[in-house]
């Protein structure tokens, strides 16, 4: 019987129908199809159009529309640039012929150069710290008047340094970090690692610019929703290995809220950053 991660694996490897063309299905929840699997299937289907050698280091999109979960998503591929040393993909994800998501990925050969990285800051380990799973479940049975979903499965480890109280949310300073980790073997292919941590990259982004507010994404009296999204790659990792997310929010108004995002080894190594910009409306009552 196929384990959580390796469904999410099968999930997020999108199916080939022809050189440039791919399709990939969505899980029936949530009702709206989750942002950071678009962006895993979309950088899936891009590197699957170039040579190995050639690694993939960064990554802008536009979420454009909201996916619908019963519905395949078809991702066109268009071979923009072979160079020397960079290779560029854009990818359009469709569904009914629709946009619903673009980006632009860009691969680089490997080369050395001048090196330089912030440190991480000090935090407790994972292993002293109760997961998102766990937390959700424990709190669902604790509260059941409150009607909590809590997940039905865990293929992905997310650990809070200092979670928030999401049933009773107070305003806080708009920094927090995550430990992640892919719960299962991945094997040596960077490109499944990459693939995974696309996939983690979209969680706590948009909650970091709700942190001074008291509001969550659970809030039903705010829209939000992925506007934007920009991912790079610095070093090779492995995402089946524990990776300190540390975001923050520098700014929010006119209805967006901005984030950032860097993703540390256990060792202390600097493989990802990110940046976000997101949705977060008051809903007139």
């Amino acid at each position: 019987m196929a384990s959580d991660i390796d469904k999410l694996v099968k999930l997020l490897e999108v199916h080939q129908i022809d050189k440039y063309l791919f399709s990939g299905r969505s899980p029936k929840r949530p009702s709206r199809v989750f942002g950071g699997q678009v962006l895993a299937q979309a950088l899936n289907a891009a590197i699957r159009t170039v040579d190995e050698t050639r690694i993939t280091h960064s990554m802008h999109a536009y979420f454009l529309r909201p996916g619908n979960p019963s519905k395949q998503i078809v991702y066109e591929v268009d071979p923009i640039r072979d160079g020397k040393s960079f290779t560029t993909r854009n990818v359009i994800a469709k569904q009914d012929g629709i946009a619903i998501f673009s980006s632009s990925i860009s691969f680089h050969i490997e080369e050395p150069g001048l090196e330089h990285q912030f440190d991480m800051m000090q935090v407790p380990p994972p292993e002293e710290l109760e997961s998102d799973f766990d937390r959700w479940t424990r709190i669902a049975k604790e509260n059941p008047d409150k009607n909590i979903d809590p997940p039905a499965s865990n293929p992905i480890e997310r650990k809070a340094v200092q979670p928030r109280d999401h049933l009773n949310p107070q305003p806080q300073e708009p920094q927090q970090q995550i430990w992640f980790r892919a719960q299962g073997d991945l094997g040596d292919d960077l490109r499944r690692h990459q693939t995974l941590l696309a996939f983690m990259s979209d969680f706590g982004l948009l909650g970091s610019a709700l942190l001074p507010h008291p509001h969550t994404g659970m809030d039903k009296a705010l829209q939000s929703a992925s506007l934007d999204h920009a991912l790079w790659f610095h070093q090779p990792f492995r995402a089946d290995e524990h990776l300190l997310y540390c975001l923050d929010s520098p700014i929010s108004g006119g209805g967006r809220g901005f984030s950032r995002g860097s993703f540390y080894t256990r060792e202390g190594v600097l493989v990802a950053s990110t940046a976000q910009e997101s949705l977060i409306r008051l809903r007139n009552n």
